[in-house]
């Protein structure tokens, strides 16, 4: 697999929360995950609980798409990216690295009742206009 290049991941590894987009039977739904980037495998890891409906949704359809942005609103510091990929739980030998680093980060989410989840991107896109109006960096998952 190749990895995502360099100003994508480290925008991504900047960032917390991300906007997470599934669909099923038709519906569209968005939600908003805190989640941290395991770079060396390309992942977003996130908690959520099981009767959400992002959560069911994946249950029937597990390719989403997602994004993640700074806010501002000044044009020229424009940046975000824009993904597609699936969303499943971890593999045993992803979920424990994935959740040592999600509650070191996020040690509240062991107050909560959810389950760990990971998002593996086939696509990014980046916009970022500090490196020119509209400046797009694209990856894709070698298939």
């Amino acid at each position: 697999m190749n990895f995502p290049q360099t100003k994508i991941t480290d925008f991504i590894e900047e960032h917390h929360v991300l906007t997470l987009a599934t669909s099923a039977e038709n519906r569209p739904y968005c939600a908003n995950c805190f989640y941290v980037y395991l770079k060396d495998e390309n992942l977003f890891v996130f908690t959520s609980d099981d009767t959400t409906k992002h959560v069911r949704d994946v249950a029937v359809n597990n390719c989403v798409a997602g994004s993640v942005v700074l806010e501002t609103s000044t044009v020229g510091k424009i940046q975000g990216i824009q993904f597609t990929g699936r969303m499943f739980l971890p593999a045993d030998e992803q979920a424990q690295k994935a959740h040592h680093k999600y509650m070191f980060k996020y040690p509240f989410a062991t107050l909560m009742n959810t389950q760990l989840w990971v998002l593996e991107p086939d696509f990014i896109k980046l916009t970022d206009n500090r490196l020119g109006f509209g400046k797009k960096v694209i990856w894709k998952k070698d298939e």
